[in-house]
Parts: C-alpha cells; sequence; structure tokens
C-alpha cells in the first residue's frame, strides 16, 4: 500500500508573484505612491526614453539597491540650482517615473543601469531617508496618458529636421543622420529632447509639455531659439 503526498511536484507549484509587472501592463494602479529621488541637473527622460546611468555615490547606490529589492523604480528630477551649490537643492515639482531595465554591478561597488520611463509625476513633498537618499511621495494621475500609446499629430519632419541641422551645425556637433531619418515621429519626439544640449531649464520645460504635439511645437522652437543664440 501507498500514500499519495500532498506535496505538489514541482511543475504544479505556482509560479512566484512578481514584485515589478510586465512592461506592457503597467498601469495607474502600479506606480508607487513613494519613490526614491535621483536628482540629476540637465538630464531627462521622457516616457518610452532609455536613460544610462553610471551611479557611484554611497547614497545612491543604496538608493539602487532598495529599489532593485521592489519595484524597480526611481524618479528622476532635476534640481533647481546647481547641486554643487546646496547639498540638498530644492527640486522641481516634475519628474519622470524610470524602471531599471539593465543593470550591471562593477567590482568597484558601482552600478551601470539604464532606466525606461514609465511615467512623469508631480511631486508633493519629499524627505531625506536613513541612507541619505531622498524619497518623495508623489502622484501620477496628471500624466496618466503616458502610460498608453498616443499617436501624434503629423509633425512637419523636414522643418524639424532641418532646424535640427541647423541647430548641430551652428555648434560643431555631430549626429547620426540615417539613424535619425529611420525614426518614427514619436520616437524623434522622445530622442531629440534628451539627446540635444538644451539647458535645464529648456529641458524642464520639455518634460512639462503636457501632449506630444505641444512638445513638438516647443522643440522646434528651442531649436530656432538656439541657432539666434550661436
Amino acid at each position: 500500500m501507498t500514500e499519495t503526498s500532498d506535496v505538489p511536484s514541482p511543475d504544479s507549484a505556482p509560479e512566484p508573484a512578481r514584485r515589478a509587472p510586465p512592461l506592457t501592463e503597467l498601469t495607474l494602479a502600479d506606480i508607487p505612491p513613494r519613490v526614491g529621488l535621483f536628482p540629476l541637473s540637465g538630464a531627462l527622460l521622457l516616457p518610452g526614453g532609455h536613460l544610462p546611468l553610471l551611479v557611484f555615490e554611497p547614497p545612491y547606490v543604496a538608493l539602487l539597491e532598495d529599489a532593485l529589492a521592489g519595484r524597480r523604480m526611481i524618479g528622476v528630477i532635476q534640481p533647481l540650482m546647481d547641486p554643487d551649490a546646496d547639498e540638498h537643492p530644492l527640486l522641481y515639482r516634475t519628474g519622470t517615473l524610470g524602471r531599471i531595465t539593465e543593470f550591471t554591478e562593477h567590482v568597484d561597488g558601482t552600478f551601470s543601469v539604464t532606466l525606461l520611463g514609465i511615467s512623469r509625476f508631480r511631486l508633493i513633498r519629499e524627505a531625506p531617508t536613513d541612507l541619505g537618499w531622498r524619497e518623495g511621495i508623489i502622484d501620477a494621475t496628471p500624466f496618466a496618458a503616458d502610460l498608453v500609446e498616443e499617436d501624434p499629430l503629423p509633425i512637419n519632419r523636414d522643418l524639424l529636421l532641418n532646424g535640427l541641422k541647423t541647430y548641430l551645425d551652428s555648434r560643431d556637433l555631430q549626429a547620426s543622420w540615417p539613424l535619425i531619418e529611420d525614426m518614427d515621429d514619436e520616437t524623434l519626439l522622445v530622442v531629440l529632447p534628451m539627446l540635444v544640449p538644451f539647458t535645464p531649464v529648456e529641458k524642464q520645460s520639455l518634460l512639462e509639455a503636457m501632449t506630444l504635439d505641444e512638445r513638438a511645437g516647443l522643440l522646434l522652437d528651442l531649436l530656432e531659439r538656439g541657432m539666434d543664440k550661436s
């Protein structure tokens, strides 16, 4: 006589619950109310964009390790002033939630990571943590549209790309034009604001543009103004 075991076989065991849902299934309900903040002056992360970072300062290494143990999300936000002039500078009220999609730990304890922009957020309030990094209470509901695909109105690509070429030529900067020309309109409106060397204030204005069409108009305006300054 044999007894059946109540222990499920490995094949029938349920899969462990994911801390972070798949990217294609993210909704507002998956946006945490609190998030670690990574203040970066002049760095722009837009929804759908990829931002590579080298993380080496101890507080932000601790922030990264905390994020990796949870939902793998970090809030990228610009300081209002030069962070070198103030150890804890005031922050803009709008930032972007980034999901850690790639990371490498180096032998010296630093990390190389890539963040994928998920959604913008409003910073309600923030406070330091015991480990030195800052935590923010955030609200992403004003930017719920960031979590769904948006088809921008057709943009004048010739006008935009000609403006970009003139802007870069005036600063002796190079670009991979075959790659840029192959981008669709939405990708252009994510990549160009992140890569063109606008000022921190100009980058913030691009971040806060509510729609892709508004961002397209502002981008063209900034390129034209940048040519006038050269």
